[in-house]
């Protein structure tokens, strides 16, 4: 029997610590542990910006946003993967709405059919 697909974000803070280039290396990481468990969607690089809460004595992190598309297992398993990286300060998963994406694609007709 397939498994059911269902649509993902991803945001991932990394430490300014790193560096450009390391954080870079982390999510160019993450990004091809996406592409061999899930359909990858896209990623959409924030940049540098200020934390809204020191983490760790650090006030400033690289944030970085991943779409996908994957079975309910592999969400579980990217999570582990962050919380045992070094560098990684805070990440979150979530599973996109299917009713508010429905609306979106929705409005986005409407608004090309006036």
């Amino acid at each position: 029997m397939e498994k059911l697909q269902y649509d993902y974000e991803s945001v991932l803070v990394v430490s300014a610590k790193l560096g450009e280039e390391g954080a870079q290396k982390v999510v160019d990481y993450f990004k091809g542990v996406i592409e061999r468990h899930a359909s990858f969607k896209g990623v959409d690089d924030w940049g540098k910006r200020a934390l809204a809460y020191e983490i760790n004595k650090e006030t400033e992190g690289y944030y970085v946003l991943f779409n996908f598309t994957s079975d309910a297992d592999f969400p579980a398993e990217l999570d582990r993967r962050y919380k045992i990286t070094d560098g990684v300060l805070r990440s979150l998963i979530i599973k996109k709405d299917e009713k508010e994406e429905t609306a979106v694609k929705t409005a986005k007709l409407e608004k090309t059919e006036e």
